[in-house]
């Protein structure tokens, strides 16, 4: 990774400040290239996932150079997963046999989810605190697993991933505050607002398809 940041040195130089800390050229591009992801989730078109591996590419050198390792590492999750999501959106297939569409979680399934997000936080914030140098290993480790339980949701297509993402998102601009990436913190917020008007849209689509 050190060798990543350091072949990556000139794009984490300053584009401008913020309220006092520095926004960098990599920062500034990976938040474009977010928010057309999301965009392209909204209207569960597939595009959304190269945007993705690339998103997750950048912002991995940006946190690890803010030494949030396990946001750091959740990005090369994040490109795993987007990898078999995008093979999910246009060649997989639902319960029923049929192309994978937009659906709703099982009771059990939300329960089971939400079970092992909650038991996958500590034990990722205890790998955070004594294998890295982080200062705010439990804070970082929650985002982390939530965000990893919101993109396999999203792979197949349950409309629950948003309201994952807006938990995540919430808790992730405090996390990102703390760290001085207002920038970053502001696209947070943001993305919370779009978590529910994603909700809105696919939820939309669901009801087309009743």
């Amino acid at each position: 990774m050190q060798e990543l940041l350091d072949a990556a040195r000139p794009l984490l130089a300053p584009a401008f400040h913020l309220w006092g800390s520095p926004v960098t050229w990599l920062e500034v591009s990976a938040i474009v290239v977010a928010l057309a992801m999301v965009a392209a989730n909204m209207r569960v078109h597939p595009v959304a996932w190269p945007l993705a591996i690339a998103s997750s590419l950048m912002y991995s050198l940006l946190f690890a150079d803010a030494r949030l390792y396990g946001e750091a590492g959740l990005q090369f999750v994040f490109i795993a997963v987007a990898l078999w999501g995008w093979w999910q959106w246009l060649r997989g297939l639902g319960a029923d046999g049929q192309a994978l569409r937009v659906q709703t979680m099982s009771p059990r399934m939300r329960w089971s989810a939400a079970a092992a997000t909650l038991a996958a936080w500590p034990l990722l914030g205890l790998l955070l605190d004594r294998a890295t140098d982080s200062d705010v290993p439990y804070f970082d480790a929650l985002p982390t697993v939530g965000s990893i339980a919101g993109q396999l949701l999203l792979a197949r297509k349950y409309i629950e991933n948003w309201v994952v993402w807006a938990v995540v998102n919430v808790i992730s601009v405090g996390l990102f505050a703390s760290k001085g990436l207002w920038l970053t913190a502001a696209l947070y917020a943001l993305f919370a607002v779009l978590s529910v008007l994603g909700w809105r849209a696919w939820r939309a689509r669901l009801a087309v398809a009743a």
